[in-house]
């Protein structure tokens, strides 16, 4: 399965910097991934719904962890991508910092 096409929507909020959305094999889409500043770096969070007891659960994911790690390569590297198109004076991080 090949990831065809990445979308990134900046936000500049302290954890969340956007969200993206994903299409495989230029078939299917998955929209809401969240990009996220964490305390050892970023990462994606995959879209989820809250339940009724106040928990979150997701409505899509990966299966496995390789998968997981290509899917957030693929994404943080488009992020980083648009980030370098946005002026110096956002407070979004510079694209250095991730690497």
């Amino acid at each position: 399965m090949e990831i065809t096409e990445v979308t990134i929507s900046l936000r500049e909020e302290d954890k969340l910097k956007g969200f993206a959305n994903i299409t495989f094999d230029n078939q299917f889409v998955v929209r809401g991934l969240k990009i996220i500043q964490g305390l050892k770096g970023f990462f994606i969070a995959m879209p989820s719904r809250k339940r009724n007891d106040g928990t979150f659960r997701d409505i899509a994911h990966p299966i496995t962890a390789g998968f997981r790690d290509m899917m957030e390569k693929v994404v943080l590297d488009k992020y980083w991508e648009v980030v370098k198109q946005v002026p110096e004076t956002s407070t979004v991080e510079a694209a250095e910092d991730y690497f």
